[in-house]
């Protein structure tokens, strides 16, 4: 009956109820069958998210029409994310490359990009700013876009990751502004400070993992995993951050459903949990002075995780 489908509107509408009707699981930058729909037939058109209603009108061509309906049959068949199957997505209003090479950018984060960090940043100088756990690149790049007077380092420890982000540096034309490097989190950033540190590091637990839906299956596990708890990276990065901030640096964590687990471990350390329009999303702040301040305490946990 697919010959009956003609517009570009049609095709979003067919696409939608076959991932309804396909229970697909939406996670990936849409929590919906529409939106999915509409990012794949507008990618997959080298179109715009945003083109005028009257386009919705426009009629396929042959070609665009078997391109489409081809792309739809692999994300029910196979739970690709759509950012896979058509090698682009949107992060904080800005278009990014994406593939298996890196998680699908995601993160509440992108609401602090875009608002300029307010209110943590009122009164607070940035010159250099750094993303840690990179992955496509995509909140330090944003970072970059919305903030040109800042220097922004890009980190990962994933080759994979780090030749995607390197991609997009170019891709967004910050390459004078954005450095990407390889690094173990700070093991190789000796003798540099930055005024802001954001993360969006890996924070699922090893049994949430094994009851993700397909679609995770297509991302690296690297990206996503971090111990029992889903905190054994995050509480390296506690340990270590002080070293790296300028005395009244800041730092983000996105720590997602380990909130808890976090607050449970370290229940004297002040973080800060941000709301977001849609209300807590587990991201934190922290002051360095307040990493300094219970750096006995964050230490202990530390080196619970090593067997010390």
């Amino acid at each position: 009956m697919t010959h009956e489908l003609a517009s570009i509107i049609d095709f979003i509408r067919y696409g939608a109820s076959r991932f309804s009707a396909a229970g697909l699981t939406f996670g990936h930058s849409h929590d919906n069958p529409i939106d999915e729909a509409t990012h794949l037939v507008l990618a997959s058109l080298h179109l715009p998210p945003d083109i005028p209603p009257a386009y919705g009108a426009g009629r396929l061509t042959t070609a665009e029409r078997e391109r489409v309906l081809a792309l739809i049959e692999r994300r029910v068949n196979e739970r690709l994310p759509v950012a896979y199957l058509v090698g682009e997505t949107w992060f904080a209003g800005l278009k990014f490359k994406s593939d298996r090479r890196a998680l699908v950018p995601r993160s509440p984060i992108a609401e602090l990009i875009e608002s300029g960090f307010q209110p943590w940043l009122d009164h607070r100088h940035v010159e250099r700013a750094l993303d840690l756990c990179t992955g496509s690149g995509c909140i330090g790049i944003a970072m970059a876009e919305y903030n040109p007077e800042w220097q922004v380092d890009i980190v990962d420890i994933s080759d994979d990751a780090l030749s995607l982000a390197r991609e997009n540096i170019v891709f967004q034309h910050v390459e004078g502004r954005v450095e990407a490097i390889k690094s173990d989190l700070f093991n190789g950033l000796k003798g540099r400070r930055y005024d802001l540190i954001v993360s969006n590091p890996p924070y699922v637990t090893e049994d949430e993992y094994a009851a993700l839906p397909g679609e995770y299956s297509h991302e690296p596990k690297l990206g996503l995993t971090s111990g029992e708890d889903g905190l054994d990276i995050c509480v390296r990065m506690l340990n270590e951050a002080a070293d790296y901030l300028t005395e009244d640096g800041l730092l983000i964590v996105e720590v997602g459903e380990s909130e808890h687990a976090l607050a449970a471990l370290l229940p004297e350390v002040p973080f800060v949990w941000i709301e977001f329009k849609v209300g807590a999303m587990g991201v934190f702040a922290i002051e360095r002075r307040d990493l300094i301040e219970h750096a006995d305490a964050i230490r202990a946990a530390a080196n619970a995780r090593q067997g010390r």
